[in-house]
């Protein structure tokens, strides 16, 4: 029987009688990973993976010495791993001046230092530390007994091109976005900032994953303050698991039972790079294209990146255009069912029959109206986002058209009905930021349910606990509603409702506190 036919049957068969599942013999990885670095206890720890290549030769010096190389294969660059590695250390070295001093005492010095080429070598004595190169994708070389090896950055696995984010798309700029490699990621962003001001920390969180990400920042602009308290929460977050930056969003958000975003996120290295511009931190996660930002205000999250990339009067446009369709989305059925319900005086008198003469035969409220179709909507936005895209956009349109039709045909809803949601629909996709469109969208409903039970002053409250709420909420400290509350003139004229022009620039638009206020505007050239 093999091995791992064998295996599964001891993890599987009880013995008689034995009611519950009989746990495995439990393997404790932590206390091992404490020991003296040994390739043996190495190969033993990871021999029951198959991906894992033990390489084993001698290297014949002034001693005999045996080596192994470590690594994973699909994670190492098995050409970089032949030439680099393997090839100098087994046919390159017969004749050289260096190998006839060469013992188990100083094979690590001198391996480093004369033998092997390559950039990213480094000498290590921890279990840990091994372990965790080689299911990093890095190749680790052991000697004999000696408790001390070679780390070799030799990381080679298929990646997905720098391509354009799908999530923002532009008409003026560049064309590049983030991928699911970090350094990639990392190469992007040191392209637009080349200052060594720019700071790029690397951790690991997740004790099963070991996921890297990295915490960048500029030092001579970012707050020292801010700075702190992301690592002060990233090192407070103990998971087994940590596969995207989802998991550390929910973890380090002030409120997190707000559904207003907290932490903003982007796709772009250059949205990066002006975040950081501004004073901002981003936390890079691998295995993502999706950058983190931090600290977040709710005024950015219906500004652009095309802003900056347009002439200011175009830019300002915009961003009205966009405030007006948020404000639509989230207010336009609660309107229609308090005027509606309760407050049909204020229409005028043809208008009014208008509606009126739409509602005939209709057997529902107002409100049980607005909630069956905005449910409907929702279910067709969340049928068009999970099917195949090219199914998904024909089923939004068509199921929309077709329920929307015979639904008024039915007399089940009123053609304004359907006209408003349209437009509620319409006016959301305005809204540049996916996570703030849910809220509006979470928001919307409530509102309603108080719309068609108090009427305009059931909105007026609701509009009110949700401002108390904005004013109450904070992002890393700083307040959410900034440059609105507390009032700061200069970001508002510069960088909030409008857009001044570049040469107007000549300090940073203070959103938040910033350690440097000077930018780089010097004023028209002509």
């Amino acid at each position: 029987m093999p091995s791992w036919m064998k295996m599964i049957k001891e993890l599987t068969i009880r013995p008689k009688g034995e009611r519950k599942i009989r746990k495995s013999p439990s393997y404790s990885f932590d206390e091992d990973l404490k020991n003296p670095l040994s390739g043996k206890k190495v190969k033993e720890i990871l021999s029951k993976s198959s991906d894992v290549v033990f390489r084993e030769f001698s290297l014949q010096g002034k001693e005999r010495i045996p080596c192994m190389v470590v690594a994973v294969d699909g994670l190492v660059d098995k050409n970089l791993l032949d030439q680099f590695i393997l090839k100098p250390l087994m046919v390159d070295l017969p004749g050289h001046p260096e190998l006839a001093q060469v013992k188990l005492s100083n094979v690590v010095d001198i391996t480093i230092q004369s033998l092997l080429p390559g950039l990213e070598i480094k000498k290590i004595s921890k279990m840990g530390d091994a372990v965790d190169a080689i299911l990093s994708g890095d190749s680790v070389i052991f000697f004999g007994d000696l408790t001390e090896a070679i780390v070799i950055g030799a990381r080679g696995w298929a990646n997905r091109g720098v391509t354009e984010p799908i999530t923002e798309s532009i008409v003026k700029g560049p064309r590049e976005g983030f991928s699911e490699t970090l350094r990639i990621n990392t190469s992007l962003l040191r392209r637009k900032i080349k200052h060594p001001s720019l700071r790029i920390i690397s951790l690991k969180l997740g004790d099963m994953t070991n996921t890297d990400l990295v915490v960048t920042y500029i030092e001579k602009i970012a707050s020292p303050d801010i700075v702190s308290e992301v690592f002060r929460r990233l090192s407070k977050i103990k998971m087994d698991g940590m596969l995207g930056n989802g998991y550390i969003e929910e973890m380090i958000e002030d409120n997190p039972y707000s559904p207003f975003p907290q932490i903003s996120f982007t796709e772009r290295p250059d949205v990066l790079a002006g975040k950081l511009l501004e004073g901002k931190v981003g936390i890079i996660v691998d295995g993502t294209p999706i950058v983190l930002v931090v600290p977040a205000v709710l005024t950015q999250f219906l500004n652009v990146n095309e802003d900056y990339y347009q002439r200011a009067m175009v830019a300002i446009l915009s961003r009205f255009v966009r405030y007006v369709g948020a404000f639509v989305a989230f207010v336009a059925p609660s309107v229609y069912i308090a005027v509606t319900t309760f407050h049909q005086e204020i229409i005028p008198t043809d208008l009014l029959l208008s509606i009126s003469a739409g509602r005939q035969g209709v057997p529902f409220p107002a409100l049980l109206e607005a909630l069956t179709m905005t449910v409907v909507l929702e279910i067709l936005q969340e049928a068009g986002l999970r099917l195949p895209k090219p199914i998904g956009s024909t089923i939004g349109i068509v199921g929309a058209l077709v329920i929307g039709d015979a639904a008024v045909k039915a007399s089940l809803v009123s053609p304004l009905m359907v006209i408003i949601i349209g437009l509620t629909a319409v006016a959301s996709y305005a809204i540049p930021t996916f996570d703030l469109s849910l809220a509006v969208r979470l928001i919307r409903f409530p509102l309603m349910i108080l719309a068609g039970i108090l009427g305009f002053f059931g909105v007026t409250v609701g509009l009110y606990v949700i401002l108390i709420h904005l004013l109450g909420l904070r992002s890393f400290g700083v307040p959410y509603t900034s440059p609105i509350a507390p009032l700061r003139i200069r970001a508002l004229l510069q960088d909030t409702f409008v857009r001044a022009p570049w040469w107007a620039l000549k300090r940073r638009p203070q959103l938040i506190d910033v350690e440097e206020p000077r930018s780089g505007g010097k004023g028209k050239t002509k």
